[in-house]
Protein backbone atom coordinates (compact mmCIF):
# COMPACT_ATOMS: atom_id res chain seq x y z
CA UNK A 1 0.00 0.00 0.00
CA UNK A 2 1.39 3.40 -1.02
CA UNK A 3 1.31 5.98 1.79
CA UNK A 4 1.89 9.67 1.21
CA UNK A 5 4.32 11.69 3.31
CA UNK A 6 1.39 13.58 4.83
CA UNK A 7 -0.43 10.36 5.78
CA UNK A 8 2.76 8.93 7.29
CA UNK A 9 3.32 12.07 9.35
CA UNK A 10 -0.29 12.02 10.58
CA UNK A 11 0.04 8.37 11.58
CA UNK A 12 3.34 9.04 13.33
CA UNK A 13 1.89 11.92 15.35
CA UNK A 14 -1.25 9.95 16.28
CA UNK A 15 0.90 7.02 17.44
CA UNK A 16 3.59 9.00 19.26
CA UNK A 17 1.32 11.54 20.93
CA UNK A 18 -1.66 9.37 21.83
CA UNK A 19 -1.95 5.74 20.89
CA UNK A 20 1.32 4.25 22.07
CA UNK A 21 0.41 5.49 25.57
CA UNK A 22 -3.14 4.11 25.32
CA UNK A 23 -1.94 0.71 24.14
CA UNK A 24 0.81 0.41 26.71
CA UNK A 25 -1.83 1.05 29.35
CA UNK A 26 -3.93 -1.71 27.79
CA UNK A 27 -0.95 -4.11 27.85
CA UNK A 28 -0.36 -3.26 31.52
CA UNK A 29 -3.98 -4.04 32.42
CA UNK A 30 -3.77 -7.35 30.58
CA UNK A 31 -0.53 -8.20 32.39
CA UNK A 32 -2.26 -7.49 35.72
CA UNK A 33 -5.20 -9.71 34.75
CA UNK A 34 -2.80 -12.52 33.86
CA UNK A 35 -1.02 -12.19 37.20
CA UNK A 36 -4.37 -12.48 38.95
CA UNK A 37 -5.19 -15.62 36.95
CA UNK A 38 -1.79 -17.05 37.81
CA UNK A 39 -2.82 -17.03 41.47
CA UNK A 40 -5.35 -19.70 40.52
CA UNK A 41 -3.05 -21.75 38.29
CA UNK A 42 -5.04 -24.95 38.69
CA UNK A 43 -8.07 -23.25 37.10
CA UNK A 44 -6.26 -21.26 34.40
CA UNK A 45 -6.22 -24.08 31.84
CA UNK A 46 -9.95 -24.79 32.02
CA UNK A 47 -11.60 -24.48 28.55
CA UNK A 48 -14.58 -22.13 28.57
CA UNK A 49 -15.95 -21.67 25.03
CA UNK A 50 -15.13 -21.28 21.37
CA UNK A 51 -14.49 -17.61 20.62
CA UNK A 52 -14.66 -15.85 17.26
CA UNK A 53 -11.23 -17.20 16.39
CA UNK A 54 -9.95 -19.71 18.94
CA UNK A 55 -10.78 -21.67 22.05
CA UNK A 56 -11.09 -19.43 25.12
CA UNK A 57 -9.53 -20.69 28.37
CA UNK A 58 -10.10 -19.42 31.90
CA UNK A 59 -6.80 -17.48 31.77
CA UNK A 60 -8.17 -15.55 28.78
CA UNK A 61 -11.35 -14.45 30.54
CA UNK A 62 -9.83 -11.71 32.68
CA UNK A 63 -7.86 -10.26 29.77
CA UNK A 64 -11.00 -9.94 27.65
CA UNK A 65 -12.70 -8.09 30.53
CA UNK A 66 -9.66 -5.81 30.83
CA UNK A 67 -9.80 -5.06 27.10
CA UNK A 68 -13.52 -4.27 27.30
CA UNK A 69 -13.02 -1.89 30.26
CA UNK A 70 -10.19 -0.14 28.44
CA UNK A 71 -12.34 0.17 25.32
CA UNK A 72 -15.29 1.63 27.21
CA UNK A 73 -13.14 4.19 29.02
CA UNK A 74 -11.29 5.30 25.90
CA UNK A 75 -14.51 5.47 23.86
CA UNK A 76 -15.48 8.51 25.95
CA UNK A 77 -12.45 10.32 24.52
CA UNK A 78 -12.31 9.36 20.83
CA UNK A 79 -13.74 6.87 18.34
CA UNK A 80 -11.85 3.77 17.24
CA UNK A 81 -12.40 0.13 16.32
CA UNK A 82 -11.04 -2.83 18.28
CA UNK A 83 -10.70 -6.45 17.22
CA UNK A 84 -10.25 -9.31 19.69
CA UNK A 85 -10.43 -13.02 18.96
CA UNK A 86 -13.28 -13.48 21.44
CA UNK A 87 -15.52 -10.66 20.14
CA UNK A 88 -14.35 -9.87 16.61
CA UNK A 89 -14.57 -6.21 15.50
CA UNK A 90 -16.27 -3.69 17.80
CA UNK A 91 -16.65 0.04 17.16
CA UNK A 92 -16.27 2.49 20.05
CA UNK A 93 -17.25 6.11 20.44
CA UNK A 94 -20.37 8.22 20.72
CA UNK A 95 -21.28 7.93 17.04
CA UNK A 96 -19.25 4.88 16.09
CA UNK A 97 -21.34 2.20 14.40
CA UNK A 98 -18.87 1.28 11.65
CA UNK A 99 -15.32 1.96 10.47
CA UNK A 100 -16.58 5.29 9.08
CA UNK A 101 -15.78 7.03 12.39
CA UNK A 102 -12.32 7.86 11.03
CA UNK A 103 -10.44 6.75 14.15
CA UNK A 104 -7.72 4.09 14.32
CA UNK A 105 -8.38 0.38 13.84
CA UNK A 106 -6.68 -1.78 16.48
CA UNK A 107 -6.16 -5.56 16.41
CA UNK A 108 -5.49 -7.10 19.82
CA UNK A 109 -4.48 -10.59 20.82
CA UNK A 110 -4.43 -10.31 24.63
CA UNK A 111 -2.54 -13.57 25.13
CA UNK A 112 -0.70 -15.12 22.21
CA UNK A 113 0.82 -18.26 23.67
CA UNK A 114 -2.01 -19.13 26.05
CA UNK A 115 -1.13 -22.82 26.12
CA UNK A 116 2.43 -22.10 27.27
CA UNK A 117 1.45 -19.55 29.87
CA UNK A 118 -1.54 -21.25 31.47
CA UNK A 119 0.69 -24.18 32.41
CA UNK A 120 3.52 -21.81 33.46
CA UNK A 121 5.88 -23.30 30.87
CA UNK A 122 6.94 -20.25 28.91
CA UNK A 123 6.15 -16.60 28.22
CA UNK A 124 3.19 -15.50 26.15
CA UNK A 125 2.77 -12.09 24.50
CA UNK A 126 0.18 -9.35 24.27
CA UNK A 127 0.17 -8.44 20.60
CA UNK A 128 -1.20 -5.23 19.08
CA UNK A 129 -1.43 -4.14 15.45
CA UNK A 130 -2.39 -0.49 14.96
CA UNK A 131 -3.85 0.84 11.71
CA UNK A 132 -4.78 4.43 10.94
CA UNK A 133 -8.41 5.22 10.20
CA UNK A 134 -10.05 3.74 7.14
CA UNK A 135 -13.47 2.94 5.71
CA UNK A 136 -13.39 -0.85 6.07
CA UNK A 137 -11.82 -3.83 7.80
CA UNK A 138 -8.05 -3.43 7.42
CA UNK A 139 -5.54 -5.83 5.92
CA UNK A 140 -2.09 -6.74 7.18
CA UNK A 141 -0.56 -4.24 4.75
CA UNK A 142 -2.48 -1.46 6.55
CA UNK A 143 -0.65 -2.02 9.85
CA UNK A 144 1.36 1.11 10.65
CA UNK A 145 2.57 0.36 14.19
CA UNK A 146 2.88 -2.63 16.50
CA UNK A 147 3.47 -3.52 20.12
CA UNK A 148 4.53 -6.86 21.59
CA UNK A 149 4.52 -6.94 25.39
CA UNK A 150 5.79 -10.10 27.06
CA UNK A 151 3.69 -11.98 29.60
CA UNK A 152 6.40 -13.84 31.50
CA UNK A 153 6.08 -17.05 33.49
CA UNK A 154 5.78 -16.94 37.27
CA UNK A 155 9.55 -17.24 37.87
CA UNK A 156 10.61 -14.25 35.78
CA UNK A 157 11.83 -10.98 37.24
CA UNK A 158 11.94 -9.13 33.90
CA UNK A 159 9.84 -8.84 30.77
CA UNK A 160 10.39 -7.41 27.28
CA UNK A 161 8.47 -4.85 25.24
CA UNK A 162 9.05 -4.63 21.48
CA UNK A 163 7.59 -1.63 19.68
CA UNK A 164 7.58 -0.42 16.07
CA UNK A 165 6.00 2.91 15.17
CA UNK A 166 5.12 4.36 11.77
CA UNK A 167 8.61 5.87 11.48
CA UNK A 168 12.04 5.20 12.92
CA UNK A 169 13.60 1.94 14.09
CA UNK A 170 11.74 -0.47 16.38
CA UNK A 171 12.82 -0.62 20.01
CA UNK A 172 13.40 -3.26 22.66
CA UNK A 173 12.79 -2.48 26.32
CA UNK A 174 13.65 -4.63 29.32
CA UNK A 175 11.43 -3.86 32.32
CA UNK A 176 11.10 -5.09 35.90
CA UNK A 177 8.12 -7.31 36.68
CA UNK A 178 7.96 -6.08 40.30
CA UNK A 179 7.67 -2.32 39.70
CA UNK A 180 7.71 -1.90 35.89
CA UNK A 181 10.97 0.04 36.09
CA UNK A 182 12.77 0.48 32.76
CA UNK A 183 16.02 -1.50 32.98
CA UNK A 184 17.35 -1.10 29.45
CA UNK A 185 16.27 0.26 26.06
CA UNK A 186 17.83 -0.09 22.61
CA UNK A 187 16.99 0.02 18.93
CA UNK A 188 16.06 -3.34 17.49
CA UNK A 189 17.63 -3.76 14.05
CA UNK A 190 18.94 -7.03 12.64
CA UNK A 191 22.42 -7.29 11.11
CA UNK A 192 21.72 -7.47 7.35
CA UNK A 193 25.02 -9.27 6.67
CA UNK A 194 24.82 -12.01 9.31
CA UNK A 195 23.89 -15.21 7.48
CA UNK A 196 25.15 -17.63 10.15
CA UNK A 197 22.97 -20.76 10.26
CA UNK A 198 24.91 -23.38 12.21
CA UNK A 199 24.43 -23.34 15.98
CA UNK A 200 21.26 -21.33 15.48
CA UNK A 201 17.50 -22.09 15.60
CA UNK A 202 15.79 -22.98 12.32
CA UNK A 203 12.29 -24.14 13.18
CA UNK A 204 9.45 -25.78 11.28
CA UNK A 205 6.41 -25.38 13.51
CA UNK A 206 4.53 -28.68 14.00
CA UNK A 207 1.51 -28.07 16.21
CA UNK A 208 -1.08 -30.65 15.23
CA UNK A 209 -0.10 -34.35 15.54
CA UNK A 210 -1.81 -35.46 12.32
CA UNK A 211 0.25 -32.99 10.23
CA UNK A 212 3.61 -33.64 11.89
CA UNK A 213 4.78 -36.51 9.64
CA UNK A 214 4.15 -34.49 6.47
CA UNK A 215 5.85 -31.37 7.82
CA UNK A 216 8.74 -33.48 9.09
CA UNK A 217 9.32 -34.88 5.60
CA UNK A 218 9.52 -31.36 4.17
CA UNK A 219 11.84 -30.36 6.99
CA UNK A 220 14.14 -33.34 6.35
CA UNK A 221 14.25 -32.55 2.62
CA UNK A 222 15.01 -28.90 3.39
CA UNK A 223 17.95 -29.79 5.62
CA UNK A 224 19.26 -32.33 3.12
CA UNK A 225 19.46 -29.45 0.64
CA UNK A 226 21.33 -27.30 3.15
CA UNK A 227 23.80 -30.10 3.78
CA UNK A 228 24.38 -30.81 0.10
CA UNK A 229 24.48 -27.25 -1.24
CA UNK A 230 25.40 -25.01 1.69
CA UNK A 231 27.79 -27.27 3.59
CA UNK A 232 25.58 -27.05 6.69
CA UNK A 233 25.64 -29.87 9.24
CA UNK A 234 21.96 -30.32 10.23
CA UNK A 235 23.05 -31.64 13.62
CA UNK A 236 24.14 -28.08 14.37
CA UNK A 237 20.78 -26.53 13.48
CA UNK A 238 18.45 -26.38 16.47
CA UNK A 239 14.68 -26.78 16.70
CA UNK A 240 12.25 -24.93 18.97
CA UNK A 241 8.49 -25.55 19.19
CA UNK A 242 7.15 -22.30 20.64
CA UNK A 243 3.32 -22.31 20.63
CA UNK A 244 3.07 -18.56 19.95
CA UNK A 245 3.34 -16.80 16.61
CA UNK A 246 4.10 -13.53 18.38
CA UNK A 247 6.83 -15.32 20.34
CA UNK A 248 8.27 -16.92 17.21
CA UNK A 249 8.47 -13.61 15.36
CA UNK A 250 9.74 -11.74 18.42
CA UNK A 251 12.63 -14.21 18.64
CA UNK A 252 13.23 -13.79 14.90
CA UNK A 253 13.45 -10.01 15.36
CA UNK A 254 15.72 -10.48 18.39
CA UNK A 255 18.08 -12.69 16.35
CA UNK A 256 17.51 -15.78 18.47
CA UNK A 257 15.72 -17.48 15.57
CA UNK A 258 17.29 -17.54 12.12
CA UNK A 259 14.29 -19.08 10.36
CA UNK A 260 10.75 -20.08 11.28
CA UNK A 261 8.24 -21.77 9.00
CA UNK A 262 4.54 -22.34 9.66
CA UNK A 263 3.14 -24.43 6.79
CA UNK A 264 -0.17 -25.52 8.28
CA UNK A 265 -2.57 -23.36 6.26
CA UNK A 266 -0.46 -23.76 3.11
CA UNK A 267 -0.54 -27.56 3.27
CA UNK A 268 -4.20 -27.69 4.30
CA UNK A 269 -5.13 -25.68 1.21
CA UNK A 270 -2.87 -27.76 -1.03
CA UNK A 271 -4.35 -31.08 0.13
CA UNK A 272 -7.90 -29.95 0.82
CA UNK A 273 -7.77 -31.15 4.42
CA UNK A 274 -8.66 -29.37 7.68
CA UNK A 275 -5.97 -28.10 10.02
CA UNK A 276 -5.59 -25.90 13.08
CA UNK A 277 -3.80 -22.87 11.64
CA UNK A 278 -2.50 -19.44 12.52
CA UNK A 279 -5.04 -16.63 12.25
CA UNK A 280 -4.56 -12.96 11.33
CA UNK A 281 -4.76 -11.68 14.90
CA UNK A 282 -1.95 -14.12 15.85
CA UNK A 283 0.34 -12.51 13.30
CA UNK A 284 -0.53 -8.96 12.31
CA UNK A 285 1.43 -7.04 14.93
CA UNK A 286 4.32 -9.48 15.07
CA UNK A 287 4.79 -9.52 11.28
CA UNK A 288 4.94 -5.73 11.23
CA UNK A 289 7.43 -5.66 14.11
CA UNK A 290 9.70 -8.31 12.58
CA UNK A 291 9.75 -6.57 9.21
CA UNK A 292 10.53 -3.24 10.85
CA UNK A 293 13.53 -4.90 12.51
CA UNK A 294 14.85 -6.04 9.11
CA UNK A 295 13.43 -9.56 8.95
CA UNK A 296 11.81 -11.02 5.84
CA UNK A 297 8.32 -12.44 6.41
CA UNK A 298 6.49 -13.85 3.39
CA UNK A 299 4.17 -16.60 2.21
CA UNK A 300 5.67 -20.12 1.95
CA UNK A 301 5.77 -19.91 -1.85
CA UNK A 302 7.82 -16.71 -1.64
CA UNK A 303 4.96 -14.38 -2.56
CA UNK A 304 4.09 -11.27 -0.50
CA UNK A 305 2.19 -12.00 2.69
CA UNK A 306 -1.11 -10.11 2.82
CA UNK A 307 -4.30 -11.10 4.63
CA UNK A 308 -7.50 -9.55 6.02
CA UNK A 309 -7.49 -8.76 9.72
CA UNK A 310 -10.36 -11.01 10.73
CA UNK A 311 -11.00 -14.00 12.99
CA UNK A 312 -11.05 -16.85 10.50
CA UNK A 313 -8.63 -16.52 7.58
CA UNK A 314 -5.99 -19.28 7.78
CA UNK A 315 -2.46 -17.92 7.38
CA UNK A 316 0.89 -19.59 6.74
CA UNK A 317 4.19 -17.73 6.75
CA UNK A 318 7.94 -18.08 6.56
CA UNK A 319 10.25 -15.78 8.50
CA UNK A 320 13.93 -15.19 7.77
CA UNK A 321 16.12 -13.18 10.14
CA UNK A 322 17.31 -10.94 7.29
CA UNK A 323 17.48 -10.74 3.50
CA UNK A 324 20.87 -12.50 3.35
CA UNK A 325 19.42 -15.56 5.08
CA UNK A 326 16.30 -15.41 2.91
CA UNK A 327 18.48 -15.59 -0.21
CA UNK A 328 20.29 -18.65 1.16
CA UNK A 329 17.29 -20.57 2.45
CA UNK A 330 14.40 -19.68 0.13
CA UNK A 331 15.52 -21.93 -2.79
CA UNK A 332 15.85 -24.95 -0.49
CA UNK A 333 12.38 -24.41 0.97
CA UNK A 334 10.86 -24.01 -2.51
CA UNK A 335 12.57 -27.22 -3.67
CA UNK A 336 11.29 -29.15 -0.63
CA UNK A 337 7.75 -27.83 -1.09
CA UNK A 338 7.84 -28.71 -4.78
CA UNK A 339 8.89 -32.27 -4.02
CA UNK A 340 6.12 -32.63 -1.43
CA UNK A 341 3.46 -31.67 -3.99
Amino acid sequence: MSVSHRELEQARRSWDETWRTHLRALAASIRAAVRESAMKREQASRPLRQGAGDLTYAIDEGTERAATRWMQELARVEPFSLFTEDEGWRHAGATAASFAHGGPRVVLDPIDGTRNLMLDLRSAWTEVAWCAGGPAEPRSTDVAASLLSELPDARAGEYRVLEAGPAGPPTLELRSVADDQLLAREDLVSDPHDDQLEHRVLSFFRYEPRWRPRIARIEADFFEGLAACEGIDPRHCFDDQYISNAGQLALLALGQYRFVCDLRAFLAARHGEPAVTSKPYDLAGAVHLARAAGCVVEAPDGSPLDFPLDATTPVSYVGYANEAIARRLRPHLQRALGREA
